[in-house]
């Protein structure tokens, strides 16, 4: 995998999350789900890393899935939050850039395993 968007985007998402967190922590007090939103939120970008140095193409589709669960689990606490601590504004747009990565992911992961299988 050579430098791509999917690279970007989900380094720039980790970073939003990051001031996601810093500012549920310092502003809204709150600490247990925005900790779990900044695991899963910055993993997502790390994985996709990872996998841009796999060992082999099955390496590579189990990194890119990891980083697709991670994404999903993000969804998940994005959602949570939405209740009480964000605007149905703020989630919207933070979900929707992780929409994006999830479809990105999806059809990388679709792509390799296509590959894998013409070559096996």
């Amino acid at each position: 995998m050579k430098d791509s968007i999917l690279l970007d985007k989900s380094f720039d998402f980790a970073k939003r999350i990051i001031k996601l967190y810093k500012y549920l922590t310092e502003n809204k007090k709150e600490f247990v789900l925005s900790k779990q939103l900044l695991r899963s939120g910055t993993s997502i970008g790390a994985n996709i890393r990872e996998a841009k140095y796999a060992q082999s193409k099955k390496d590579f589709i189990s990194k890119m899935s990891i980083a697709l669960k991670e994404a999903s689990e993000s969804e998940y606490w994005i959602e949570l939050l939405k209740n009480e601590y964000l605007t149905e504004k703020e989630s919207d747009s933070i979900i929707k850039n992780l929409i994006e990565i999830i479809k990105m992911l999806t059809k990388s992961i679709k792509t390799a395993k296509e590959k894998n299988k013409n070559n096996e």
